[in-house]
């Protein structure tokens, strides 16, 4: 049943995440939150292919039944409006793909429907199901796992878009109890696809979005590989502003940046359909993730033929992106391999075979196009490290002007890592060009790191104020309209600024620090101050130390 509508979506979408979450964890009983994401994920996206089915369906009733409508079908025809054969009619006629197709809506056949699915969960193994797909065919259950692979596999075999995307038997592998199953089953059937201001793709997708977060956060280290928060992916989609063209990400995990860059759209009022997607990811199961959140959200994508490395099979070796941008893994040591030698992609030096930091960083600079932008999150050491040619690395790319802004980040951002991260921001083409002004030879320093709020006690997080800063001095500068470099946040250096530097691209280098606020009180004064307080704790400290002893041995124990 529908809850009640709420005035309020950010309200109701929350309420709903809470919910769900709490009641999906109780059900997890001992399974690992690696394994039970899959269980999770995979039936939300069952729900919401048959959720959009359906409500087509329902499009496509009041639409046979409308005299004015050109899909009418005459009850007159048929015997009247009551009669079995009218009601044939309509069954018949709603089977009709191309009424779904059309609308591009998933085809979603009788056995892979969810309420197929929710009202024989609870069978016994060995029972007997009846679908209808045209004619009447029979089902037999031979495990509920077995019932949700079968009908994942049904989904994907009727629609060519998700050829290769479902992974075969894995509710079959995972063993999870029958009862937790359906119990999971019943609870995901609680989603809501309807709200006054909500689409059904708008709900299900922020609750896809949310379980992969808490996933992330439950698996820690491991999950944190395939999910970038989201305030970093909102950070780095508003100040790129990814408008229209081609957006790629060479190491997409679970798809946050299409995702986020497909909201900054609609946001600003563009057209979904100006943007085309393209990505890579070699994990087989997050290459599925990210597909299955593609499709949650009817975002056309390419993601190539299979999951695979970007360095040794590029899915994508012809395409010059306009967006290009990624949280490629930190500082990976094990990610060379003989044929990469003399490899095109390496302008602007050979990277290290210890560390691919600046492999991605080239990488995608041959996938972007000639006034295309990108950005990339990376450890801090690739500002200023030296180590085996990375500072001739980070030369080069200076000398050729490609850097355009560096903004380092706060610390414990990240739920797998607590390496410091910086944002690297590169573009082909400064010079004057539409809204922008001429940025040539220089180079924006962001210091962020005094900015965001402990969400708890491990993670930080931006607030929508601080995105707002860092993307409005950006903003500001490329335009050449109202900046100022201001202590403590931000700089515009010249590229013979950064020379003297060595290259280094640390924002602390150029920054230039928050001015000392004068409290009026001599410096050695204070000090003599500060100094006499300080001794006078330590004299407490004793004091109090031996009442502790005294007590104690009173007590015996001294």
């Amino acid at each position: 049943m529908t809850p009640p509508l709420q005035a309020d979506p950010q309200a109701f979408l929350e309420d709903l995440d809470k919910k769900l979450w709490n009641a999906a964890d109780r059900l997890r009983a001992s399974l690992d939150a690696a394994v039970y994401k899959h269980a999770v994920l995979g039936l939300i996206f069952l729900k919401y292919v048959s959720d959009s089915f359906r409500m087509r369906q329902d499009e496509l009733i009041a639409a046979l039944r409308d005299p004015d409508d050109e899909y009418f079908l005459d009850p007159e025809d048929y015997g009247g409006p009551e009669s079995d054969d009218y009601a044939e009619a309509l069954r018949v006629e709603l089977e009709e793909r191309d009424y779904y197709v059309a609308k591009n809506v998933f085809w979603v056949p009788a056995l892979a429907r969810w309420k197929t699915l929710q009202d024989n969960a609870k069978l016994p193994p060995g029972s007997k199901i009846t679908v209808t797909n045209g004619k009447k065919e029979e089902y037999e259950l031979k495990s509920l796992g077995r019932f949700i692979d079968d009908a994942l596999e049904a989904v994907e075999r009727e629609n060519s878009k998700l050829k290769g995307f479902i992974e075969k038997n894995r509710y079959a592998r995972l063993e999870i109890p029958q009862d937790n199953l359906g119990g999971l089953i019943d609870l995901i059937a609680t989603i809501p696809f309807e709200h006054a201001d909500l689409h059904a793709k708008d709900i299900l997708g922020h609750v896809y979005e949310y379980f992969l977060g808490q996933f992330a956060l439950a698996e820690g280290k491991k999950g944190g590989q395939y999910f970038t928060p989201k305030s970093i992916v909102s950070l780095i989609v508003e100040m790129l502003e990814p408008y229209q063209g081609r957006v790629y990400d060479p190491a997409m995990g679970s798809g946050g940046f299409f995702v986020q860059s497909e909201r900054f759209i609609k946001e600003h009022g563009g057209k979904l359909g100006n943007l085309s997607v393209y990505g890579q990811e070699s994990n087989p199961t997050t290459w599925r993730l990210a597909a299955m959140n593609m499709a949650i959200r009817g975002i056309d994508f390419n993601f190539g033929k299979e999951p695979a490395n970007s360095f040794t099979n590029d899915q994508h070796p012809d395409l010059r992106a306009d967006y290009v941008m990624a949280n490629p893994p930190f500082n990976i040591k094990e990610w060379w391999d003989g044929k990469l030698e003399g490899d095109p992609r390496w302008q602007y030096g050979t990277p290290p075979e210890g560390n691919a930091n600046f492999a991605w960083v080239q990488h995608m600079l041959h996938h972007l196009a000639p006034s295309g932008s990108m950005a990339l999150l990376l450890a801090n050491g690739s500002m200023s490290s030296n180590t085996r040619g990375e500072g001739d690395i980070r030369k080069a790319l200076l000398e050729a002007d490609l850097v355009e802004c560096m903004v380092a980040l706060p610390a414990q951002l990240f739920t797998n890592t607590q390496i410091p991260a910086c944002i690297w921001f590169l573009t082909k083409n400064k010079k004057i060009r539409a809204d922008f002004a001429d940025r040539s030879g220089r180079v924006l320093f962001i210091d962020a790191r005094n900015l965001g709020y402990m969400k708890d006690r491990v993670l930080r997080d931006f607030t929508p104020e601080d995105i707002a800063k860092i993307t409005g001095t950006f903003q500001k500068w490329k335009r050449g309209e109202g900046y100022e470099d201001e202590a403590g946040f931000c700089k515009s250096a010249t590229l013979e600024e950064i020379a003297k530097h060595d290259h280094v691209l640390t924002p602390g280098r150029y920054v230039d620090p928050m001015d000392e606020e004068d409290d009026g009180e001599p410096f050695a004064e204070k000090m003599e101050r500060l100094v006499a307080e300080v001794n006078g704790q330590f004299v407490e400290s004793e004091k109090l130390q031996s009442t502790i002893k005294s007590n104690l041995r009173n007590l015996g124990y001294g």
